[in-house]
């Protein structure tokens, strides 16, 4: 085993550059060492590229999505996790103190003292925190959760796990998706593909899906998921279009899953109907966004922010990805090596001309 570690560093807006830092010596009272075998890339990923999501926390060494094999690991961290050395597994994005009153109630994801993150917010300088998933080894903090996984599917499907596990979260925890459901899911993205599986495996009644024009595959796949119909927003009002789907009377659940626009909350107050649930997942880089609050409460609307996945949407993704029963690769459109994580990036942010990207893994032994 190489006794240095190659990662890749975001150093600014639009500034990757490759780094190596000593191999993380695993002792007794630490956690794991994980070789990476794919690390998906983010919307969020591409928007913190851009530097839309601010330079706060850089440089740091991108990559909240890793999936990788245990080569190392402490007796201790071992028996908490129930995993051992060789066993393949998918990691989650945040490292809470386990101990506070939020974690103690199940709200980890909220951990009033976080020690860090998979992916950002720990400076590239310390070795002993090389934890994002750019990278061919991270360390795993003894409080990392983690989710073992089958070592007998293809890494770059595996890796979709947090992708789906948010989309099946997003739509059936937060939007109560269910049997006869009417579902708006504005983007067609990665989360948004995976919401139109969910809604479609709990039997929703009608799907519609949104994109632009550059999101024609999208739009195509998101149809073979279970999308019902789908609208170009480029060329169709999406409200007008929702109205005439469902007699006027709008959708019981509209999931808003678009990176940085604004339009689409306005979109989706409109289109659903009097009493219906909006989800909004979406960043929007912090921007000050004017919302008719008039009509939150003239419909009596529920508002909700969807933050993340949780263990139980990782681990219905997990039962999702190694059921075999869906086509996950017809969503994995592209993998690439360390070398070319900048051009997976812009690829994913529709920036290189003739290609298009849906899923995007980097996996560090290509």
């Amino acid at each position: 085993m190489a006794d240095m570690v190659r990662a890749v560093v975001q150093t600014g807006p639009r500034q990757i550059e490759m780094r190596e830092y000593p191999r993380p010596v695993i002792g007794p009272e630490d956690g794991a060492l994980l070789r990476v075998e794919a690390c998906g890339i983010c919307g969020s990923d591409v928007e913190q590229y851009k530097g839309a999501m601010g330079t706060r926390g850089l440089p740091m060494i991108p990559g909240h999505e890793p999936l990788g094999i245990i080569e190392e690991i402490s007796e201790q961290t071992a028996r908490r996790w129930g995993v051992s050395a060789g066993d393949r597994v998918a990691v989650e994005i945040l490292i809470p103190c386990r101990s506070c009153d939020r974690c103690l109630a199940g709200r980890y994801m909220n951990c009033k003292n976080r020690i860090g993150s998979h992916g950002g917010g720990n400076p590239p300088e310390r070795a002993d925190m090389l934890t994002g998933g750019y990278a061919e080894y991270i360390q795993l903090h003894p409080n990392s959760i983690v989710h073992p996984m089958r070592n007998d599917i293809p890494a770059e499907i595996a890796v979709m796990y947090n992708p789906l596990g948010a989309g099946v979260r997003w739509a059936l925890e937060y939007g109560g998706v269910h049997l006869g459901s009417s579902v708006l899911v504005l983007g067609a993205g990665q989360r948004g593909l995976a919401a139109i599986l969910a809604s479609r495996y709990v039997g929703a009644g009608l799907i519609i899906a949104t994109g632009l024009t550059r999101d024609a595959k999208k739009l195509e796949l998101a149809r073979e998921f279970g999308a019902d119909h789908t609208i170009n927003v480029e060329e169709e009002d999406t409200v007008t279009r929702v109205r005439e789907l469902t007699g006027g009377e709008g959708v019981d659940v509209v999931l808003d899953l678009t990176p940085m626009a604004q339009q689409p909350i306005i979109d989706a107050i409109n289109a659903v109907r009097w009493g219906g649930t909006i989800v909004l997942a979406g960043l929007k880089g912090h921007k000050d966004i004017p919302i008719p609050t008039d009509m939150l409460i003239n419909k009596a609307l529920t508002v909700k922010g969807a933050f993340s996945v949780d263990a139980n949407g990782y681990t219905n993704a997990i039962r999702l990805i190694e059921s075999g029963k869906f086509p996950l690769e017809k969503m994995q459109t592209h993998k690439y090596g360390l070398d070319d994580v900048e051009h997976a990036i812009k690829l994913l942010a529709g920036e290189i001309p003739g290609e298009d990207g849906i899923h995007v893994a980097i996996m560090p032994g290509l």
